[in-house]
């Protein structure tokens, strides 16, 4: 069965052109809905849970199905896994062939590589900013006078507890900045 989706962004926007050309393509039952692309879409994930193998989404165009490379091969895979196809109406995408199926695997290769130079970069620019004296993560609790006062107070015998409720933190982040510094509570 051809199951057709149209979306368009906002209620203002109309989907007739989009309607019009899936039902001239032979789709007789279409799904639309008014969503951002990035946005939740319950139209598309009711559709895409009642793919049976055999069925055939179409779009009128790839950008109204998905809104970047990674979530068109999302929204392909479960396609896929329901044993159905998919079928563009203005680009070359039409998983019913061998070379549709090949051009999909293709994305997904760039996506996959795009992915990886977006890590290499990333890592990159951590180590430089690193190198510059950047921390990441949450900022530490205890500052840096606390944590020479706490070692003090570890000295004269108090436990991590006692040093915590002095801070209004837990005994465990006293007990890794005094370790940090080589003294145990």
């Amino acid at each position: 069965m051809l199951i057709g989706y149209a979306r368009v962004s906002t209620a203002e926007q109309d989907p007739e052109m989009q309607l019009r050309a899936l039902k001239a393509a032979g789709v007789r039952r279409v799904v639309h809905e008014y969503r951002s692309g990035a946005s939740v879409r319950p139209e598309l994930d009711k559709l895409l849970t009642r793919l049976k193998p055999g069925d055939v989404l179409m779009v009128y165009k790839v950008d109204r199905l998905a809104r970047s490379l990674a979530d068109l091969l999302r929204v392909l895979a479960e396609v896929s896994a329901a044993g159905a196809s998919f079928k563009s109406l203005t680009e070359p995408i039409d998983t019913t062939t061998p070379a549709g199926r090949m051009l999909i695997q293709l994305l997904g290769s760039f996506a996959e590589f795009e992915r990886a130079i977006i890590i290499e970069r990333c890592s990159a620019g951590r180590a430089v900013a690193v190198q510059r004296g950047v921390r990441f993560g949450r900022p530490r609790v205890l500052t840096e006078s606390q944590i020479e006062k706490a070692q003090l107070m570890d000295a004269e015998g108090y436990t991590a507890p006692e040093i915590a409720r002095r801070y209004g933190c837990h005994p465990d982040t006293v007990r890794r900045a005094l370790g940090r510094r080589g003294a145990l509570v």
